[in-house]
């Protein structure tokens, strides 16, 4: 059972420049960055009622949101949702056929532990599964 949507995850690249457009027009509130060197990113998050928006920037030319950028410019990169059990479900999706470009998870911002599930299985649209290790900036 996916909980909810934690966050939507969305490549740019600076976040200097697209974090006005979001705090200043779109009054969201910003609870912070981190940066991921694991995942070769730096993240901005606002809070947008009980989702997040992240604000993904590269910090390597060959991660990941370097390659997305250069395939398909900003946008939306990912959807992210929130589970209790992260081990459980990605054995659950595998066993029904759901392929997954993440078998086991990793770190990743925020104090939670992701895994990515293939988009092909998703219409095209990256899907992020999500369980917090520990408190958020918001107290979540």
């Amino acid at each position: 059972m996916m909980n909810q949507v934690d966050h939507i995850g969305i490549a740019v690249r600076s976040i200097k420049k697209a974090l006005p457009f979001y705090r200043d027009m779109l009054h969201l509130t910003c609870l912070g960055f981190e940066e991921v060197p694991s995942q070769k990113v730096k993240v901005a998050f606002l809070s947008a009622g009980h989702t997040k928006i992240e604000l993904l920037e590269s910090t390597d030319d060959n991660g990941p949101i370097a390659k997305f950028l250069e395939r398909r410019g900003e946008g939306v990169h990912h959807i992210a949702f929130q589970v209790k059990d992260i081990h459980g479900k990605l054995i659950e999706l595998k066993e029904r056929g759901i392929e997954l470009i993440d078998e086991c998870p990793r770190n990743g911002a925020n104090k939670t532990q992701i895994a990515f599930l293939h988009p092909k299985v998703s219409n095209h649209v990256l899907i992020e599964l999500c369980e917090k290790i520990g408190r958020d900036e918001d107290g979540r």
